[in-house]
C-alpha cells in the first residue's frame, strides 16, 4: 500500500508508475463557492487560509470522496506579494502558504486516503488579479518574475508536498524563469500552460516550443495544460507527446465556460457527462494525468474518473 511522502519514497511518482491515468481533483474555488464561501477578493481561495481553514479541508474531502488521487493546495493565489497587500509580513505569508499543505494532509489523513499533495503555485498574473494569467503580457523583467517565484518554490520544496504544480503559465518568459529555478528543487514538479487555441499558449508562443524547455529537465516529471477550453486539449496533448517522449502529460482544462475578469464571473454550462466524455479523448491523445480546473467540481471529477477507468485496457 502506498504511504505518504518520505525521503526516499514519493506518493506522486509512485502513482505515475501504474498502468492507468492519475486522477486529479477539480477547481478548489469551485467547491469552496459551492460550500457558500465568499472568495471574491484578490487572494481568492487563499483568503480562507486565514478566515476559514476548515472549509478548505472540507473541500479537499469532497474531492477525495469523488475519487481524486491528487489534491492541489489552496495556494494558487498565495504569495508574499499578495499577502503584503493585506498587511502581512513575509513570515506570516510563509506560514499561511505552508498551512495550505498541512490542510491537504489533514484531509488526506482524516479520509484514510493516500492521495498525493500538489503544492499549487500560480503564475505572476494570478497575484495581479487582473486576468493576465490568460494573456501573459506582464510587462516586467525576468528578474521580477524570479524574485516572485523563488521564495515560494523554496518554501514548498521544503514542505510535505509530493509535487510542485506550476499552473496556468501563460508566457515563454515565465516558463524560462521557472525552468531555471526548478533545477534547484528536490521535489518533483509539473508545469502546465494556459492556452488560447489548439497550438499556442496565451502569449502566442507555440506550445511545442515552450514545452521543449523541459524535455531534459531533471525535476519536471510532467508537462501539460490547464485552465484551457477542453475542446483544444486533444490537439495540445498530442503536441506535448511529440516533443516530450520521456515525460508524463497532464491535462486539466476548465469546463469550457467563459470567464470575464472585469466582472469576476463565468457564463455557459458544461455537464459532468460532457467533461467525462471529453476526458476519454484526452487520455486517448496521450495524457496520463487528468482532472479539472475552473468550474469543474467533485461531480465532474467523479464522472471523469469513471469514464477513464472504464476505457482502460
Amino acid at each position: 500500500m502506498l504511504q505518504p511522502n518520505s525521503v526516499n519514497d514519493n506518493v506522486f511518482t509512485r502513482l505515475l508508475e501504474r498502468d492507468r491515468p492519475l486522477l486529479l481533483d477539480g477547481g478548489l474555488a469551485t467547491q469552496l463557492e459551492a460550500q457558500g464561501c465568499d472568495i471574491g477578493n484578490e487572494l481568492w481561495s487563499a483568503s480562507l487560509l486565514q478566515s476559514d481553514p476548515d472549509a478548505i479541508v472540507q473541500a479537499h474531502r469532497a474531492y477525495i470522496d469523488a475519487g481524486a488521487e491528487c489534491l492541489a493546495t489552496a495556494s494558487y493565489q498565495a504569495s508574499r506579494d499578495g499577502y503584503a497587500k493585506n498587511g502581512l509580513s513575509n513570515g506570516d505569508a510563509d506560514k499561511l502558504m505552508l498551512l495550505s499543505v498541512e490542510l491537504a494532509v489533514r484531509a488526506r489523513t482524516a479520509a484514510g486516503s493516500v492521495a498525493a499533495i500538489a503544492a499549487s503555485l500560480g503564475p505572476y498574473g494570478a497575484m495581479l488579479h487582473d486576468g493576465s494569467e490568460y494573456r501573459g503580457n506582464y510587462g516586467v523583467s525576468s528578474d521580477t518574475l524570479r524574485a516572485f517565484h523563488e521564495p515560494r518554490l523554496r518554501l514548498f520544496d521544503g514542505s510535505e508536498a509530493d509535487v510542485l504544480a506550476l499552473e496556468t503559465i501563460p508566457s515563454l518568459q515565465e516558463a524560462q524563469v521557472l525552468a531555471e529555478l526548478l533545477h534547484s528543487c528536490k521535489t518533483p514538479a509539473w508545469v502546465s500552460f494556459s492556452c488560447r487555441d489548439h497550438e499556442h499558449i496565451c502569449d502566442g508562443t507555440p506550445l511545442s516550443d515552450v514545452a521543449s524547455l523541459f524535455a531534459a529537465h531533471p525535476t519536471v516529471v510532467a508537462v501539460g495544460v490547464n485552465c484551457t477550453p477542453p475542446q483544444y486539449v486533444p490537439s495540445l496533448v498530442r503536441r506535448l507527446c511529440a516533443v516530450l517522449p520521456g515525460k508524463h502529460v497532464v491535462a486539466y482544462p476548465n469546463s469550457g465556460e467563459t470567464y470575464d475578469a472585469d466582472s469576476n464571473g463565468w457564463s455557459g454550462t458544461v455537464t459532468p457527462g460532457d467533461c467525462a466524455a471529453a476526458a476519454v479523448a484526452w487520455v486517448a491523445a496521450g495524457a496520463n494525468i487528468v482532472g479539472g480546473c475552473c468550474r469543474m467540481g467533485p461531480e465532474h471529477i467523479k464522472a471523469i474518473g469513471r469514464s477513464i477507468n472504464e476505457t482502460d485496457p
